[in-house]
């Protein structure tokens, strides 16, 4: 080391001379004892140094599929290594000084992202995970499609109901579909935990107003108060969806997916 940089393990500095690791592809840096901790996969550099402040999913997504953003693989992969014991998990919320801290990391890291397993409150990880969904300029259901999620929702009939659902997701934009599929997956993964006491109708309603929102960036009081309760009914009957339906859109190819 020439010019003292942090580990991006342990975090602490690599001082001047010391022999340290560096991968040739995503330029990740470590002390040689943080090596076993490492990411088994690292992420190539994005073009770009910094993800932006806000965007649509697309913005965040990489090149290739499964077109599911660094982020958001980063944050279930930690969340499925050490939280499917934590009871609440994505209910309880993490320190907000934090979520937000780490959230600006993440962010201006780009997809060479720093590893979570410092961060010692695993509700802190599932609040970056939610926090960075909340704040794109359009939820993963997007606006244009938004009606037609409620509608499909609305369908007494399980099967007409089922194939409706699946009919609007395949309209989705491929970043949008595939990081809907990959979330699901993980939300059902969650809900089988015994540990977490978080069953589909708790996580449909966590997740239904970050993941369905509303038909616009501005909506009208009742607008907000119609929509709610259809949020969640929307996440409920998605995660009721056969897995095998999901996987159809993230296990083609994994080159992007940390193994879990």
């Amino acid at each position: 080391v020439i010019r003292p940089e942090p580990c991006h393990v342990c975090g602490s500095r690599i001082r001047f001379g010391k022999t340290a690791i560096k991968c040739c592809q995503c330029q990740l840096l470590l002390h040689t004892k943080c090596r076993e901790q490492c990411p088994s996969l690292c992420t190539p550099r994005p073009h770009h140094h910094a993800w932006p402040r806000e965007g649509v999913l697309a913005d965040f997504a990489p090149s290739t599929p499964p077109l599911v953003p660094t982020l958001v693989v980063q944050c279930v992969t930690e969340v499925e290594t050490r939280g499917l014991t934590e009871t609440g998990l994505y209910r309880v919320p993490g320190a907000e000084q934090l979520v937000r801290e780490w959230k600006r990391k993440l962010l201006r890291a780009g997809a060479a992202l720093p590893a979570l397993s410092s961060v010692t409150d695993i509700h802190v990880v599932c609040g970056v995970l939610k926090d960075f969904l909340r704040g794109l300029k359009e939820p993963l259901v997007t606006f244009s499609l938004h009606p037609a999620f409620l509608r499909a929702a609305d369908i007494p009939d399980d099967a007409a109901r089922d194939t409706a659902l699946r009919h609007v997701v395949s309209k989705l934009p491929p970043a949008n579909r595939d990081t809907l599929a990959f979330l699901m997956l993980h939300l059902l993964r969650v809900s089988h935990s015994p540990d977490c006491k978080m069953d589909v109708l708790n996580l449909s309603r966590v997740f239904g107003p970050t993941l369905v929102g509303h038909s616009s960036a501005n909506p009208t009081p009742l607008a907000i108060m119609e929509d709610t309760p259809r949020q969640s009914k929307v996440v409920a009957h998605l995660l009721s969806l056969p897995p095998n339906f999901w996987r159809g859109f993230v296990e083609t190819e994994q080159e992007n997916l940390v193994p879990m």
